[in-house]
């Protein structure tokens, strides 16, 4: 039995949506019936986590068959020592590796910030997504922006991240990560900003190699969601008390046009 493809979800910026975007992600396939583990790498502040269990909680309480993954929580030393550096990778790649062997698909839901295990997980990536805010401060992890002409003049630290990952993944002879960002909170209308995003996000990445995706809107429903353990996916067929609106159709339009995109081009 081939090994379970791992997507890892990831910025080297905290609030971006990776952990709504991951748990969107784990109900997607557990909806094509397949087996799905994740990881929440995040284990101090554990939004994932917190999702998924509020996800069991709800299930239970209204008598659903809610599907759940396999889950895994990891807490990252803050100021650990060469040897124990050395004893959480070792411990992670091997969790990693049996899960894989155990399931489909892995997905890893990344801490905001730079570490070792940040940098293991991209590495271990077959498909990488980066949600993305939709302004110029946060598209500076990945790109330095000329303020005259308002073009890329270099990637930034963590599209340099995502580099030294891929060379690391070429070395030890493996596909190359499939990257894709995703923009995210974006507006309703089409503004001057939108437009210089995307035009960025289309130039960078065909100079450091992602695809860029049109991305999701800001909404609440998103933060009640989140209490319920559900996603845009459950919404209707009676798995919630939540009804769907105008409004939660757009955003479940807007999530399977990415999640079709991706699908598309990793399957």
């Amino acid at each position: 039995m081939p090994a379970g493809k791992v997507i890892v979800i990831g910025n080297e910026k905290g609030g971006t949506g990776k952990s709504t975007l991951a748990m969107h992600l784990i109900v997607w396939f557990l909806r094509q019936g397949k087996r799905v583990a994740s990881i929440d790498l995040d284990g101090r502040q554990g939004t994932l986590t917190h999702y998924i269990e509020n996800r069991a909680d709800y299930g239970e309480k209204h008598r659903l068959a809610l599907g759940l993954p396999e889950h895994l929580t990891v807490s990252v030393r803050e100021f650990p020592t060469e040897s124990e550096r050395k004893e959480d990778e070792v411990a992670f790649l091997y969790q990693v590796e049996k899960l894989k062997n155990e399931n489909d698909v892995v997905v890893i839901d990344t801490a905001g910030a730079d570490s070792a295990l940040f940098r293991l997980a991209h590495s271990s990536a077959d498909v990488l997504i980066t949600p993305i805010n939709d302004s110029l401060i946060d598209l500076d992890v990945l790109a330095k922006v000329d303020a005259e002409s308002l073009t890329v003049k270099a990637p930034g630290h963590y599209a340099q991240t995502v580099w030294q990952a891929r060379q690391k993944r070429a070395a030890q002879k493996r596909p190359q990560t499939k990257w894709f960002v995703v923009r995210n909170r974006t507006m309703h209308v089409s503004t001057r900003n939108e437009k210089v995003i995307w035009k960025l996000l289309t130039a960078l990445g065909k100079r450091i190699n992602f695809t860029p995706l049109g991305g999701l809107g800001e909404r609440i429903i998103f933060r009640e969601l989140f209490l319920k353990g559900l996603t845009l996916l459950d919404l209707g067929g009676g798995k919630s008390q939540l009804k769907l609106t105008a409004n939660t159709l757009a955003a479940r339009q807007e999530l399977r046009n990415i999640l079709h995109a991706i699908g598309d081009k990793t399957d």
